[in-house]
């Protein structure tokens, strides 16, 4: 089975026996492989049921229900690392959850698709429609994505929130990584690992 990229990405800064929360962790892989691997202390929040399953499936802690909701449950600096994989472009507020993300964690990371990719950027242009995004190939009306940014957008958000980012990864395919100068263009995913400017 192929392990997603920034899955290898994200365990390399992730401390082993460190306490994770995964915000939005899906089906529980990435904590089920942190858990096993590196002997963490994790927790996923997760409001789909049929998610939520799979993750009890694989003996992985988890919290029913919306994640907004369910990280304010935990003091400041719960956790060494907070997560949140693939799941930014479907926040409904992206920097409440960033916020949030500062507060219960020392560490943070997150992973997003870059909508600013030279064949989305193509579809448009020839096309004139958006294009077809996410792994499912969504039309714009059934796409869970709220707010799809580029690699340009993401780095004028942290200026903006006053981040500190302490390493970045690009990628295209599963396995190929791309130069940070060429990444808005030619990069399918990104991953960031951050900490607010007074971390």
């Amino acid at each position: 089975m192929t392990v997603r990229v920034d899955y290898r990405f994200i365990e390399q800064h992730v401390p082993p026996g460190s306490r994770v929360l995964d915000l939005g962790c899906g089906d529980g892989s990435l904590l089920e492989r942190l858990i096993d691997e590196q002997q963490v202390d994790g927790l996923g929040i997760e409001h789909d049921e049929r998610a939520v399953r799979n993750c009890i499936g694989r003996g992985v802690p988890v919290y029913h229900g919306d994640m907004y909701e369910g990280i304010k449950i935990f003091d400041s600096d719960a956790f060494d690392c907070v997560i949140l994989s693939r799941t930014l472009q479907q926040a409904l507020k992206p920097g409440e959850i960033v916020k949030q993300m500062l507060k219960v964690g020392r560490r943070c990371i997150i992973s997003f698709p870059n909508f600013g990719h030279w064949r989305n950027r193509l579809k448009l242009l020839l096309s004139g429609r958006r294009p077809l995004t996410g792994e499912a190939n969504l039309s714009w009306y059934n796409t869970p994505d709220l707010h799809p940014l580029t690699v340009k957008d993401f780095f004028d958000f942290c200026d903006n929130f006053q981040l500190q980012i302490i390493d970045t990864a690009f990628y295209t395919g599963n396995y190929y990584r791309i130069p940070g100068f060429l990444a808005n263009l030619f990069a399918d995913h990104a991953v960031l690992v951050f900490r607010g400017t007074a971390g």
